[in-house]
């Protein structure tokens, strides 16, 4: 054997033992309320459709009237040219989000990183927080800024790491709502801040856009605190229930972002029915309060009886619910029991989650029937 086989091989028996081992496993429907896997019918709460948008009907046939005018989109937005259906979209996210512009990317994960590199340098601290998406792990890496990581929702600590940085310039990035454990940031007192230490504030809504807000413009606008953000991230792969992201500031912002984002120089646009979808996308978010007020309901009542059956469910205040387990293979052994009993919930485990905080992660969908619901909460009920 190389060298590399050896590794390769060395790398896989250490995740097996670690119970760290991951694979893709072929799942029919795996964006709604009930999936298939091997034939097997599961209430699916593994899904970030969260207002059950995804296989609505008018999105999929905007997504094929986009895909009559091209399969691709043929090279980055800034060598063959910018499409027109693009640049009316991004208007109409900007006038969503009460912005004065804004920009699509490709992913939130590449909105993260690539934000994040072209704002902070050298001269630069970013004060994130410790639970933040890995894409802002890696956007600040990347960044080559001054890295300071406060505890998880910690003011205090963030405070006195802003009173120590002499840095020219600061930067204080947050999740809205946090991705594993669904509990929310303090925007308020963020926001207070940012403005006592001359800071900007860059949030992701990757979990918020679309189930918070009056017409589901994200969590800023839940709390009235929209204007008081400087940049916005955000994503169409999850309420929305279509794909690509979006970066919501000033003009000046999305100006110094179109020639410095690295994502958006190098990478393909994004294609003509996935702009087209999110266009339809966006019209159905605004009219979905009713969807909003029914996943609220689900999801608080399903977090009350998981907290009733003796789970740790953290801090959770959304539709994304946790059942804390502890040891990697426990959460492992409950994912697949359940899977056994006909609910697809999937083990979250280290490095997702810090060391000893592994736990099945249930997000609700409004989508989601209440039979199938009790059901797969008498299967939780059944494992203890």
């Amino acid at each position: 054997m190389s060298s590399w086989d050896n590794w390769l091989e060395a790398e896989r028996e250490r995740r097996v033992q670690s119970a760290l081992e991951r694979r893709l496993q072929v799942t029919e429907q795996p964006a709604e309320p009930i999936a298939y896997r091997g034939g097997a019918r599961l209430v699916n709460l593994s899904s970030n459709n969260y207002l059950g948008l995804a296989g609505h009907p008018l999105l999929i046939e905007a997504a094929a009237k986009g895909a009559a005018r091209g399969a691709g989109s043929g090279s980055s937005r800034l060598v063959a040219g910018n499409d027109p259906e693009t640049a009316a979209l991004e208007e109409k996210i900007a006038a969503f989000k009460g912005s004065e512009a804004a920009l699509l990317i490709g992913s939130g994960y590449l909105a993260n990183v690539g934000v994040l590199a072209a704002l902070a340098d050298r001269e630069t601290a970013v004060f994130s927080d410790r639970l933040n998406h890995a894409s802002i792990v890696d956007g600040v890496r990347l960044s080559g800024a001054q890295a300071h990581r406060y505890r998880h929702l910690d003011l205090d600590h963030l405070e006195e790491l802003l009173r120590n940085s002499n840095a020219g310039r600061k930067l204080i990035v947050t999740d809205t709502i946090f991705s594993m454990d669904g509990d929310v940031a303090p925007l308020a007192e963020l926001v207070e801040l940012k403005n006592s230490y001359g800071a900007l504030l860059v949030i992701d809504d990757a979990h918020g856009g679309g189930v918070f807000g009056p017409n589901g413009e994200g969590y800023a606008h839940e709390l009235g605190l929209a204007g008081e953000i400087e940049l916005t991230i955000g994503t169409f792969s999850k309420a929305f229930g279509a794909y690509g992201a979006y970066v919501a500031a000033s003009r000046a912002m999305i100006d110094q972002l179109v020639s410095s984002c690295r994502t958006l120089i190098y990478s393909t646009a994004l294609p003509p029915s996935v702009v087209s979808s999110v266009d339809v996308s966006i019209e159905l978010v605004r009219v979905a309060g009713d969807r909003r007020d029914a996943l609220r309901k689900k999801f608080e009542h399903f977090r009350t009886r998981l907290t009733g059956l003796g789970f740790d469910t953290g801090a959770s205040m959304t539709q994304i619910v946790p059942a804390i387990v502890g040891v990697s293979e426990r959460a492992l052994e409950l994912a697949q029991t359940l899977e056994e009993r006909g609910v697809l919930a999937v083990a979250i485990r280290p490095p997702t989650v810090p060391a000893g905080q592994a736990r099945i992660r249930f997000s609700l969908m409004a989508s989601h029937l209440d039979d199938d619901l009790e059901l797969a909460l008498e299967a939780i009920e059944s494992v203890l």
